[in-house]
Formats: C-alpha cells, sequence, structure tokens
C-alpha cells in the first residue's frame, strides 16, 4: 500500500466524563479550533473522531479504531487539541510514539504544543505523555487521600446512600427528608418479625419509598439496606467501621432487632409446620418448655411439649379458651374511648400551659445570661481603661463566671423537663384505649400482636395465661384498672374502677 501524504490527518476530540477534565475544554472548543488550524495550514482532514470516555486507562474504542486506520494506511497524522488528549496512560502513549519511530505517524499536530517528529520532539513528546499520566496518578492519589481524611473526620466519602442527601455546603450527608423517614418506618415494620420482605416491599413501595430514578424498591434493595450500618451512624468503608458525624435515621436498638428477625427469617422452615396463631408465643410455666399446637377432632390444643420434664402435670387447654383469656386480659387493661379522650385532652391542656411556663422560664433564664455577658464585657473594658485593679477585676470576673455557669445549668435542666412527661404519657392512654378497640375486635392476630406489646415471659400455668407486664402496663396491672365496668360516672366523669382478675 502506498504511504499516504503527509498532510492527510484524523481530528481527534476526547473529553473525559468520570473526572475533573471535563472542566478543561469542551468537544465543540476542540473541534472549533482543530478545525480552524487545519484551515490555517492547509491540512486535509480524512475523519473526525470523537470519544467520550478517560484516557487514564487503555481500551477507548474510537481511540483503537483510529490506531488499526493509521496502521492501514489511511491518514499519516493526528489532529488534537493537547497530548492529553491522545493518552494519559503509559500503553497509549508508547503507541504513539512507536508509531512516530516505524513512520506509520508521519505528524502530529496540536493547538496548544508544537512537535516534530525528530529526536527532540519525540523527547518533548515523551515528557507530555509521562505528566499526563503523573497527573492522573497524582489525582487519583489526592482523591484518595481527601477520602481517607474524610474517613478519619467521620464523614462518609462516596455518593450517599438511599435515605441522604450529599450537602454541598458542608460536605457530609444529611437525611433526605422525603425518604428518610419511609427507610425508618421499613425499619420499625421488619423489627416486628410480623412481615417478610415481599410484604415489607409491597407495604412500604406502596408508601411512597423510591430510588434516585423515581423507581420503587426491589426486595434486594431493602435486603441490602437492612444489613447497612450507615443508617444508626456506623458506616463500613474498605471492610472497616467507622463512626460517623452524620444523624442517624434509626437507633442501634432498631437495629439489632432487624438483624435478630432477619436471623430468624433465614432459618429453614419445615413443610410440616402448620400456621398456629400462638405457635412460640408460651412457655411452660412448670418445666420451661414450649407450648404447641396440635389439632384434634377439630378443634387446637395447647399444651407443653414435655422435651425437658416428661411427668409435666400441666394439662392441654384449647385454642379459643386461650382466645378468651387474652379478651379479658385486654379488658382489664383498657380505658373506655370516652374516658381515655378525656383523659389525653386533659394531658394536652395541661402540657399546653406547662410548655408556656417553661418557655417563659427559658426566656428569664436567657435573659438573665445575657445580662451576665454584658456585664462580664463592660468589666474587662473597664478594667483596661484602669478603673479596677486587677486583684478587683478578678474577684467580680469570677463572681459573674459562678452566676453564669449555674444559670446555664439551670437553663439545661429546665429543657431538659420541658414537657418531657407529657407525650409518654399521651401515647401510653392512647395504648389503653386501643387495648378496648383489640378486646373488642374478631381479629386475634391483631389482638395477640397487642398483647405482646405488653408484657414479657408468657406462661401457661394450669390452663392459666400468666405473663410479667413491662413498662408502664405493670402500674395498671397493680391498680386493678377497669375490667368491665365500661359506663360514665354519674357527672360525666369516670367511674370507679373494678378487680381485674388478670
Amino acid at each position: 500500500m502506498s504511504t499516504p501524504p503527509t498532510h492527510q490527518y484524523f481530528l481527534y476530540a476526547r473529553k473525559s466524563t468520570d473526572d475533573s477534565e471535563r472542566q478543561v475544554r469542551s468537544i465543540d472548543d476542540q473541534l472549533a479550533e482543530l478545525r480552524d488550524l487545519a484551515r490555517k495550514e492547509g491540512l486535509t482532514i480524512v475523519d473526525t473522531l470523537i470519544e467520550k470516555q478517560s484516557a487514564k486507562t487503555p481500551g477507548r474504542p474510537v481511540f483503537l479504531e483510529m490506531i488499526e486506520r493509521i496502521e492501514a494506511g489511511e491518514a499519516a497524522g493526528i489532529l488534537a487539541w493537547h497530548p492529553d488528549r491522545l493518552a494519559r496512560n503509559s500503553v497509549d502513549g508508547g503507541k504513539i510514539i512507536y508509531l512516530v519511530d516505524t513512520g506509520k505517524i508521519k505528524q502530529l499536530k496540536f493547538s496548544t504544543f508544537w512537535f516534530e517528529p525528530t529526536p527532540q520532539g519525540k523527547f518533548m513528546l515523551s515528557i507530555m505523555f509521562g505528566q499526563s499520566k503523573y497527573y492522573v496518578d497524582s489525582l487519583g492519589e489526592n482523591i484518595r487521600r481527601g477520602k481517607r481524611q474524610k474517613v478519619k473526620n467521620g464523614i462518609w466519602p462516596q455518593m450517599s446512600p438511599l435515605g441522604y442527601l450529599n450537602d454541598p455546603e458542608s460536605r457530609r450527608i444529611v437525611v433526605d427528608a422525603v425518604r428518610g423517614p419511609f427507610i425508618r418506618k421499613a425499619f420499625e415494620l421488619y423489627a416486628t418479625a410480623d412481615y417478610t420482605f415481599d410484604q415489607i416491599t409491597e407495604k412500604v413501595n406502596g408508601l411512597g419509598l423510591t430510588n434516585r430514578e423515581e423507581a420503587p424498591l426491589s426486595r434486594a434493595q431493602y435486603h441490602r439496606m437492612f444489613q447497612n450500618p450507615i443508617y444508626f451512624g456506623v458506616f463500613q468503608y474498605l471492610g472497616e467501621y467507622h463512626e460517623g458525624v452524620h444523624e442517624p435515621i434509626i437507633t442501634k436498638v432498631l437495629f439489632d432487632r432487624v438483624q435478630v428477625a432477619m436471623k430468624q427469617k433465614a432459618k429453614p422452615k419445615t413443610g410440616r409446620l402448620k400456621p398456629f396463631l400462638y405457635r412460640g408465643f408460651l412457655r411452660c410455666g412448670e418445666c420451661g418448655c414450649l407450648i404447641t399446637t396440635e389439632t384434634q377432632k377439630g378443634n387446637n390444643y395447647l399444651r407443653c411439649t414435655k422435651r425437658v420434664k416428661r411427668d409435666c402435670s400441666q394439662r392441654f387447654l384449647r385454642e379459643d379458651k386461650l382466645t378468651e383469656q387474652l379478651t379479658k386480659h385486654l379488658w382489664g387493661i383498657s380505658l373506655p374511648a370516652w374516658w381515655a379522650d378525656w383523659m389525653i385532652s386533659e394531658l394536652e391542656w395541661e402540657q399546653k400551659s406547662d410548655s408556656t411556663a417553661a418557655d417563659a422560664a427559658v426566656d428569664g433564664v436567657k435573659q438573665h445570661l445575657q445580662a451576665i455577658v454584658s456585664r462580664l464585657d463592660r468589666l474587662m473594658h473597664a478594667y483596661l481603661d484602669n478603673a479596677f485593679s486587677l486583684d478587683e477585676y478578678r474577684t467580680e470576673k469570677n463572681r459573674l463566671i459562678e452566676q453564669k455557669k449555674q444559670g446555664e445549668a439551670e437553663q439545661a435542666e429546665l429543657e431538659r423537663h420541658r414537657s418531657g412527661w407529657f407525650e409518654p404519657a399521651i401515647r401510653f392512654v392512647k395504648a389503653l384505649k386501643q387495648a378496648e378497640m383489640h378486646a373488642l375486635s374478631d381479629d386475634n392476630a391483631e389482638k395477640l400482636k397487642f398483647v405482646k406489646t405488653t408484657g414479657s415471659n408468657f406462661q401457661m400455668v394450669n390452663q392459666t395465661l400468666v405473663a410479667s407486664p413491662c413498662d408502664a402496663w405493670q402500674l395498671v396491672v397493680n391498680q386493678r384498672f377497669l375490667a368491665d365496668n365500661k359506663t360514665p360516672g354519674s357527672h360525666g366523669e369516670p367511674g370507679e374502677p373494678v378487680n381485674s382478675e388478670f
């Protein structure tokens, strides 16, 4: 094949899409300058080749196509804006220089660099290719060093995970106000162990949770999300855990509950087990074994498995009788809706009044602290004007500092106790109201689910359900709240409570 004329060139323009090179020159700018250069020097452009890919690693398809066409003799030169457009790695740079050495490339033309195919020209070209590679290498190292420093400071160094956003000002991740609450809800629902991954996917997606492409999350995405510790404030980077400075979406306790639920659901299920309502709910009060359920003559019966104590004396209990005991228990710890609503309105009124008084007290303390700061400032200026001796200045300053610390402690105490007990009290009264609703309901599964929140260590002793009430429910049981009296008192006030047998 005859050697092509030296004035025939490939015009090659490249712009990286994955690093800061995108800010150097746009493709349109490169094409405009190179075509103007070709017109001025009378160069013939055989073909215009455009590539949008980084040159830091070998394998660019357009570049390789151009090299093959040069070796085939379609052109004898390359027209580019700068040597770094051709190569930022040793393989591609070496290929260009080798083709110059063998005469395949007769000439290289650049808008910002002069080149002649002489020993000095090839040496300078090698330096430019080396400098381009050094830029990429040092840029990568700088990025890695910056990420290491971020990680050391507890800052997530990459694109924010779902539920967070990258804040350009603080350069940290912040909670996504839209997706964050949905993710917290997903953790809370799965922690109950009442939902499978498919059910969680359907339910939370139905609430409106989507990914960044506004598409619903898949089952696998929920699985990965539930295993990501970043949501409670810890992140893993390069195999190592780090304590983050970002705001957690959930607590560590909730995360651990989800891990337990995932572990339990990962256990293989045997096809022989039937979905009995009370399976795994009770233990035998005599020997501690699990209470199992079996069907006899069309009825479900609960009995001790007797795996530890073969001569356990506990008798079986029919399932519907246990349901009756659950209902009786719920009546015993419930409040009528009218009474609960009255208590909630009273608590909310007191909360509002207390909050107003607390706000006034906090404002008073803040004004007192501001006055002390002003006095300290005036005291310092007076001392600088020689109005006080050093001993007088120190004595008065120490007194003011002591008052300031005392005021700050008083403010912190007021802030800590500002209406702090009202919200838990209102939530608990609402729970007492829900107990009545569940007692009236025919949904035994929801009834059991609610009962589980009121206590622990559920046992069957002499065909009777026994439990250990938890938290405030213990007070309800101790006070023997309403069991059967569900009517108001004589003047619209609560009637007298009666004893609960649970």
